[in-house]
């Protein structure tokens, strides 16, 4: 197993984005979108992700915009994407499956 605060190699990033095709490389971070009805589902959704992020002691960022909600994943102390965001993406990805754009 790789340890948590090593990055991944390009390899390594390519089957990853291979496996989760929802998400995407941007800036060094781990991004998927979500679009959802309202507002208000959007903020519920995010709540949700709180919730499985706190349980994992690893927290995305988040931007909202209205119905949108773009979550990154990046190991900041590491300087890169690690096992610990790739586990973070496939948790999100199993948990909301249905919802991103």
């Amino acid at each position: 197993m790789q340890p948590t605060k090593q990055k991944l190699s390009e390899k390594q990033l390519h089957d990853l984005l291979t496996e989760l095709p929802e998400w995407a490389l941007e800036d060094g971070k781990l991004v998927r979108n979500w679009t959802l009805p309202t507002f208000v589902e959007a903020m519920a959704f995010v709540n949700r992700v709180a919730g499985i992020a706190e349980e994992a002691q690893h927290h995305p960022d988040i931007d909202i915009r209205y119905n949108l909600v773009r979550l990154a994943l990046v190991s900041h102390d590491a300087g890169g994407i690690t096992a610990r965001d790739a586990r973070m993406a496939r948790q999100l990805s199993a948990a909301f499956p249905t919802t991103a754009t």
